[in-house]
């Protein structure tokens, strides 16, 4: 059924579809992160900056780090992951929003972390997510795997849920906007394949 997905490694020059994926797989959260960086003017919008967030040489989570998925000879969807090093315990969190997930992070050093998966909404329900997640399992390279989602996300908690991930820990969510819905981080792990 999926044998019309194509997987590959991103390239530096995939950084603006990274960009707007992580962005699709964070609901916006990432966006709303870049934006301190365009108020400083180090870029004009929020996915400029993600777009050079993501084209870094070096950086965790960036493009050395995603897969992307094709279909019907179009970018997809993506997955970023990454094995969750000891140097994480080292880390502060900079602003309140993130740290509730950074101390969720925290507590699964050691495992492969997805950090994003995302596939644009015109694609979805035809097996590109679960294709991505296979991947990420595969190159966990039997070890556990981690991720964090919204509760609020059923779609993602769901395709988890189905792929043997189980609930680990909840933490609140730090509100962006005085109107923001109230949700939790949700910290969902596989045990090594």
């Amino acid at each position: 059924m999926t044998s019309f997905i194509a997987l590959r490694q991103a390239s530096r020059r995939d950084a603006s579809e990274l960009a707007i994926l992580a962005d699709i797989a964070s609901r916006g959260f990432a966006s709303w992160l870049w934006f301190a960086d365009v108020e400083s003017g180090v870029s004009d919008t929020p996915l400029e900056r993600g777009r050079l967030k993501m084209s870094e040489e070096e950086a965790v989570g960036g493009w050395r780090d995603a897969v992307i998925a094709e279909a019907y000879g179009e970018v997809a969807g993506v997955a970023i992951g990454h094995a969750l090093e000891e140097g994480i315990a080292d880390i502060e969190a900079s602003i309140p929003a993130t740290e509730p997930m950074l101390a969720l992070q925290k507590t699964v050093v050691g495992s492969w972390f997805i950090g994003s998966l995302g596939v644009y909404r015109h694609l979805r329900g035809i097996g590109i997510g679960r294709r991505l997640l296979d991947d990420q399992i595969d190159r966990a390279d039997r070890r556990p795997v981690s991720l964090i989602t919204a509760s609020d996300n059923e779609a993602a908690l769901s395709l988890y849920g189905r792929n043997g991930f189980l609930e680990a820990a909840r933490a609140d969510a730090v509100p962006l906007f005085e109107n923001s819905k109230r949700h939790a981080w949700v910290l969902m792990t596989r045990s090594a394949a």
